[in-house]
Parts: C-alpha cells; structure tokens; sequence
C-alpha cells in the first residue's frame, strides 16, 4: 500500500464521524422538521383546491404552480440572500426549513388531494346518513382511508427530502454535504470523499426504503383484513 492510498483511508475514516454526526444533527432533523410542516401545508392545501371556494382555491393553485415551477435551489436562495438584500435576514437553519417546508406542501399537496378524491362519494354520503358533519367525515371515514393510498408516495417523497437537504449547504447551513465540502477543502480529495458522503446519503435512505417497506406492508395487511 503506497503513501497516498494511507492518506486517503485515514482521510475517509477521520471524515467520516463528522460528516455523519452532521447528518444526524443537521440533515435528518431538517428533513423530518421541514416534511412535518410541509404536510400540514400540502393537507390544507389540498383543502382549499377541493373547496371549490375561489377565494381558497385559486391562491392555493397559485402557490402549487410557483413552487413547483421554480428550482428549490433558486427558492432557496431567494429566502436567504433576496430577502437579505431588502432587510429581511433569516438564519441558516429556518431559511432552509422554509424553503424545504414550502417545497414539501406544494408537492405532497397534489398527493393529498388525489388520495382524498380516490376515495367515493358513497363514503361521504353514507357519513352524512348517519348523521356526521363535513368537518367529523372528513376526520374519521375520509382521511384515515386517504392516508392509506399516500403512504407509499408520501414515503418516496419524505426520502427524496433527505438527498434534497444537501441544498442547504449553498445557504450555509452545517449539514452533511457542507461538513463534506470544508474537510474536501482542506485536504483537496473532492472525488473519495464525495464518494464517502454519497455512501452517507445511501445508509440513510436504505433504512428509510426499509422502513417504507415495513409500513407499506402493514398498510396492506390492515387493508386486505
């Protein structure tokens, strides 16, 4: 073994706790903070496109067509350095989980809505026969039903929010991919230790496909009962 193959494996193993330390502390509680507040988003705005209320419908399909037209890098630096260069100056941290949040609802909220609207009209009416309002058919027959129909999709996105966080380092916050790109400067191999962060991404996103799995599993258990 020459000297530099040594001197990348210790780089690799010296790189890898920090980077990984990053992920647990920065990437994954952005990703699990921004899809949280994203689905509350995407369920009220999927509410608002069902409405048929203009005054709630047409805002919530302007919002769907601007996020989802736009890149998130774009968005994201619209929230830290456009709105910096006008007074408005918003850490790191709750730039990202802003960005990501309005990302996550405009998506998630045409999930949302096509799994509302798979399920029949003869639920809602057999919930209004026996006496419920919109509001307690909505909360206990429609939704519980939905959210077995966008389990799978919700999870694909909620892993794709994962990878999606590394950009968050172009507005300076400490994740994964940052802490990736400070130790690259400072040893100057961008190639293994990109590698090495990709392998990162990869545990994180195998456990999540596998918990996916597992819930999707016992989804299709409950349903065939």
């Amino acid at each position: 073994m020459n000297d530099r193959t040594e001197r990348i494996i210790q780089i690799l193993m010296d790189s890898f706790w920090p980077m990984l330390k990053a992920g647990l502390q920065f990437t994954i509680p952005l990703t699990i903070v921004s899809f949280i507040l994203g689905l509350i988003l995407a369920f009220l705005t999927a509410l608002a496109r069902m409405s048929g209320v203009k005054l709630l419908e047409w805002p919530a399909r302007f919002y769907v067509w601007i996020i989802r037209g736009t890149p998130l890098i774009v968005q994201l630096f619209i929230i830290f350095y456009g709105l910096a260069s006008v007074g408005i100056r918003i850490d790191p941290f709750p730039a990202a989980v802003i960005g990501f949040t309005l990302s996550v609802g405009a998506y998630n909220s045409e999930v949302i809505r096509a799994a509302l609207q798979s399920i029949s009209k003869g639920q809602w009416e057999a919930a209004y026969a026996v006496g419920m309002t919109g509001r307690q058919a909505l909360r206990r027959i429609i939704v519980p039903q939905a959210v077995r129909v966008a389990v799978p999709p919700l999870g694909n996105s909620f892993i794709s929010l994962v990878k999606d966080t590394s950009l968050a380092a172009t507005v300076t916050v400490a994740e994964m991919f940052q802490i990736s790109q400070r130790i690259t400067a400072a040893t100057y191999e961008p190639l293994w230790l990109y590698i090495e962060a990709a392998f990162i991404y990869l545990m994180f996103s195998t456990v999540l496909s596998t918990l996916q799995g597992y819930l999707e599993r016992r989804n299709d258990r409950y349903v065939s009962k």
